[in-house]
């Protein structure tokens, strides 16, 4: 995290957003860097950059980009083709996984971003649906947004109850 992802954040980051909060979500696994590591936060402090830790809530598959739709993408591609033995089916899931086609990511990053709103909306809890929103339609019509916008005033309700 200190070593890659820091000074590739602020190699990318816009100029025009240096005073905008970056939350980097982690899944609970105990190898993840703690919010208040002290190696951490004095890197974090050297970038000039608002950037905080959190972790996803407990048992939120929904939350996790990779468990949400990106692993099993890739597997119904991998399932597809022919495998005769372990060092084949390890070979397909390579050669998917570089030839990956990375504007089907998109829609698995609308499906996390409709289930953070969903959540929003129940206030953290995990009593919601993952929304379906028929994406094929959409990008056949070719208004397939590439990111999904939340409304203000949920935003800030969720902001205000962060607060206290």
């Amino acid at each position: 995290m200190i070593g890659k992802v820091l000074p590739e954040i602020k190699r990318c980051w816009p100029r025009e957003s240096r005073g905008e909060t970056i939350w980097i979500q982690q899944d609970n696994a105990r190898t993840h860097v703690p919010a208040d590591d002290p190696d951490w936060l004095l890197a974090v402090a050297q970038t000039g950059l608002d950037i905080r830790l959190m972790h996803q809530p407990p048992n939120s598959p929904d939350m996790n980009i990779l468990d949400l739709g990106f692993f099993a993408s890739l597997q119904s591609k991998a399932d597809d083709l022919n495998s005769s033995s372990l060092n084949d089916l390890i070979a397909n899931v390579l050669a998917e996984y570089q030839n990956y086609n990375p504007y089907l990511l998109n829609r698995v990053f609308l499906t996390l971003q409709g289930s953070l709103i969903e959540v929003m909306k129940q206030r953290g809890g995990n009593h919601y649906k993952i929304p379906h929103m028929n994406k094929d339609r959409l990008e056949r019509l070719g208004i397939l947004p590439d990111r999904l916008s939340c409304d203000c005033e949920l935003y800030e309700e969720v902001m205000q109850a962060l607060s206290t």
